[in-house]
């Protein structure tokens, strides 16, 4: 399993997995979810206390990887698998976005 924190204006939103069998899973904390004040970080994933799970990348998530030749580079300085999803986003969402919401591999 791997695992990110998903950070909104660097606060921690909520965690985003990755199952061994390939799933995916994001849940905002509960502090965050309670905060009137605090946006849901994407209109397709609103407020709530409830588990998202996915078969396939969000795709808020997946909208925030690179694209074509930009890819390719990314995955072949990288050493990421082009298919590797989740990889690709930590590698790339920990600081080169234009959105607020950054994602930051939760090491082990």
């Amino acid at each position: 399993m791997r695992s990110a924190k998903v950070l909104f204006r660097g606060e921690q939103a909520g965690i985003l997995l990755q199952d061994d069998n390939g799933a995916f899973e994001f849940h905002y904390h509960k502090q965050w979810v309670e905060d009137s004040s605090k946006p849901p970080i994407s209109l397709t994933l609103p407020k709530t206390i409830e588990t998202y799970q996915s078969e396939y990348l969000f795709p808020f998530f997946y909208n925030m990887l690179p694209e074509g030749s930009n890819k390719q580079v990314v995955c072949h300085l990288n050493r990421i698998d082009r298919n590797d999803y989740f990889g690709l986003l930590l590698t790339i969402a920990k600081s080169d976005t234009i959105g607020a919401v950054t994602i930051i591999k939760i090491e082990k």
